[in-house]
């Protein structure tokens, strides 16, 4: 059992903690709020985008390169993490899916090309010796379009270019609060739209070709954009969740160190109280 000055001190340093960790708890909270309405908005978007693409996918007989399932040589993958930490597992679980997912699928890092979305990704793929053609750090706490615009044209321009087969994405999809997923999402080829394309009666103007020409590419940047969004949402609730955590446990802490001060406190005066007693006794 340490002197009350230590275990005092201790107490005082672990409230200061829990200060900060529920201060970190409730702007999380707040920017949690905002991501939350930003995906959720940019939902109708993505329908009506599709439902369009889906339309003249099924009333145009053209093989857009983007449609269109070739040989596999190499991969592309968009990893989507965080900057900062103190988010508990929410980069680890994205790390590892797309670890896993590249062990199996690949058996030289030759056939793979990295896309990272925020400094965790960016770092742990650099460290493994990965080809990584473009990265995006420091992303605002509600990005926007702009902000990843570059990567994701690039993105998509390099499967256009067939620079590689197939791109991939991985995120932390948001559900709730309290939970979230990794998801791994195949953004090209689009063979799901091929595949699926609506039978919706639409007129088009110039042509349906011209219109793929241009609308493909936006249809891919907005899934990867989309996803940035949702991931967001994912890592402040990540992060709201593990400051709650970390609050309670100081609380936890403060409560048994509270507990252990006064049990030492009490065990000083009964000694003081006895060395009083015993020198009253000699005195006599």
């Amino acid at each position: 059992m340490g002197s009350l000055r230590e275990i005092e001190n201790r107490i005082k340093s672990t409230k200061k903690t829990s200060q900060i960790t529920r201060a970190m708890q409730m702007v999380s909270a707040s920017k949690l709020n905002r991501a939350e309405v930003n995906a959720k908005r940019f939902v109708p978007y993505m329908d009506k985008i599709e439902e369009v693409v889906d339309a003249i996918s099924a009333s145009t007989d053209v093989a857009h390169p983007m449609l269109v399932s070739r040989p596999v040589k190499k991969t592309a993958y968009i990893v989507i993490t965080s900057d900062s930490g103190l988010a508990g597992a929410y980069n680890s679980n994205v790390l590892r899916a797309v670890s896993n997912a590249i062990t199996t699928r690949h058996n030289s890092k030759d056939d793979v090309v990295i896309f990272p979305i925020g400094r965790f990704g960016a770092e742990f793929f650099e460290k493994r010796g990965f080809s990584i053609i473009d990265k995006v750090i420091g992303l605002s706490d509600h990005p926007s379009f702009a902000e990843i615009k570059e990567i994701a044209q690039k993105a998509v321009g390099m499967f256009t270019d067939s620079t590689y087969d197939e791109l991939y994405m991985y995120y932390s999809h948001y559900i709730s609060a309290i939970s979230h997923e990794v998801t791994e999402k195949k953004v090209l080829p689009l063979t799901d739209i091929a595949q699926d394309a609506a039978t919706s009666s639409y007129e088009f103007e110039p042509s349906g070709e011209a219109i793929l020409e241009v609308l493909l590419p936006q249809y891919a940047e907005s899934l990867i954009y989309g996803a940035l969004l949702d991931s967001k949402a994912s890592e402040h609730a990540s992060r709201m969740t593990a400051m709650k955590s970390a609050t309670d446990n100081a609380g936890d802490l403060i409560d048994s160190l509270t507990l252990q001060f006064n049990r030492a406190r009490q065990a000083a005066i009964t000694q003081e109280i006895t060395e009083i007693i015993g020198g009253v006794a000699a005195l006599e």
